[in-house]
């Protein structure tokens, strides 16, 4: 396959109306197979090969899409890719970009996954995934660190991100509902102290032109909005998204577990904002508290396939359907019952992603220049940071310990773990993975990968 990032300087004078749909289907291709490091590392591949080199997309217009993106419930990277291809190449464009960036993190999942069903019993392999379990404790809190960098910016993010923290931590405050509240306080704060909630350089930063790029010489129809169009548009996607559920509940019941797992991932599409990292305590608390699908272990060797694979990292809600319908397969054969399950999950949360971009893309477009929506995002950016850190302290409880014990009263709830029940193994391979993002600098790859040899290797000396 051709390298997309070869003859930068031809590429930067092609006209979008010139830009072959064959090149932007390579240039996709390329994205969706180098596509590791989470949403931040697949946003900057995306900038590197669209702005920088390729010149297909100005920076301005970049951020104006990732910013709508950051608001949308759902993985932000994946419906960057599907905006872009939009805006390239009209719905088409957007279907090819979205599917060869969802694509490959797919396959490779799906394999791992039967590898971790077949063989998660076989102590070597469990050590193995263990190790990868481990090390993610260090990504999310890298995640947090980096997140927080960019989002609080002074004292009055500080303090969002803390609410938002205490509210879904020890109140368990539906993550929708802080969401909106945080999206409220950045719109009312943008209009009483912009100085505040208004990212530095906003204004009418989105209306500016970049001559130098394809995309911005010229304003394409299908970018403009379009009542009749939004209207064919919500009625596609949404028999696309629903009728599969409809017709699984009327055929299985509303009880069965297909239906069931339909169910709450299309209701995690709709409701978790703020990217991966916001939407897995959801999706984690319900999927092992709530209805019992997978254990946290499970749940923590899955995020970790997720973090060594290319494409979104919400693609580890895929392995949580595929152990849901494996633990409990039904009549079916465990294998087929969660391979099935595997291909509805994947379905119901990315169906969402092309919904929300062709839906709302032309009026986000119409509205550039807009510092509302900038200052609702940084109360939501800063609001997600404490939804992070909520994830962190999860993780390091389940991870770290074996035991992990609630208490409640007054509305508020407590985890405690039991200091007895500490991991050793666990908490060295976690200090490892700590030292090698934040001290040795490896990348996220070579300390997942050296964190399994480091599991493995443990197993050999002191168990086998």
């Amino acid at each position: 396959m051709p390298n997309p990032t070869a003859d930068q300087a031809s590429s930067a004078e092609h006209d979008a109306r010139q830009i072959p749909f064959g090149e932007a289907l390579r240039v996709w291709t390329y994205i969706g197979l180098n596509s590791f490091g989470g949403p931040a590392g697949q946003i900057a591949v995306m900038h590197r090969v669209l702005v920088e080199q390729r010149r297909w997309v100005s920076e301005a217009r970049f951020l104006h899409a990732l910013n709508y993106c950051m608001l949308l419930p759902g993985p932000e990277a994946t419906q960057l890719a599907t905006y872009i291809g939009w805006l390239m190449h009209r719905t088409p464009g957007g279907i090819a970009a979205g599917v060869l960036f969802v694509l490959p993190g797919f396959v490779t999942i799906l394999l791992l996954s039967y590898v971790y069903a077949a063989w998660h019993d076989v102590p070597a392999v469990d050590a193995t995934f263990g190790g990868l379990g481990a090390a993610v404790l260090a990504v999310v809190v890298e995640a947090v660190l980096r997140i927080g960098r960019r989002a609080l910016a002074n004292r009055w993010m500080v303090m969002i991100a803390i609410l938002a923290f205490v509210a879904i931590h020890f109140l368990e405050t539906p993550f929708p509902a802080i969401i909106a509240a945080a999206a409220l306080v950045g719109f009312i704060g943008g209009r009483l102290a912009p100085s505040v909630f208004l990212p530095a350089g906003n204004g009418r930063r989105g209306t500016q032109v970049d001559e130098g790029t394809a995309l911005d010489r010229h304003d394409s129809a299908h970018t403009r909005p379009s009542a009749a169009r939004a209207m064919r548009t919500l009625a596609v996607c949404l028999t696309l998204w629903l009728g599969p559920q409809i017709a699984l509940a009327a055929l299985l019941g509303p009880d069965d577990l297909f239906v069931q797992v339909g169910l709450f991932f299309s209701k995690a599409a709709v409701v978790t904002f703020g990217g991966a990292y916001a939407v897995l305590p959801y999706v984690a608390q319900r999927a092992v508290e709530t209805h019992g699908w997978l254990t946290a272990t499970e749940m923590l060797r899955g995020l970790g396939l997720a973090e060594t694979t290319p494409g979104p990292l919400i693609q580890v809600v895929q392995f949580v359907g595929f152990m849901a319908a494996f633990n409990h397969p039904g009549h079916l054969p465990p294998m087929l019952a969660a391979t099935l399950a595997a291909v509805l999950t994947t379905w119901v949360t990315f169906v969402p992603c092309f919904l929300w971009i062709f839906l709302g893309a032309p009026y986000v477009e119409a509205a550039r220049a807009s510092r509302r929506l900038a200052a609702a995002l940084a109360g939501v950016t800063a609001a997600v940071v404490g939804v992070v850190l909520n994830l962190a302290v999860w993780f390091a409880l389940h991870t770290l310990f074996g035991q992990v014990q609630e208490f409640r009263g007054m509305g508020v709830r407590v985890l405690v773990p039991q200091w007895a029940t500490i991991d050793p193994a666990a908490l060295l391979i976690s200090g490892v993975a700590f030292a090698a993002l934040f001290w040795w600098r490896l990348g996220m790859m070579r300390t997942l990968g050296l964190c399994a040899a480091l599991a493995l290797a443990h197993y050999i000396v002191f168990e086998a």
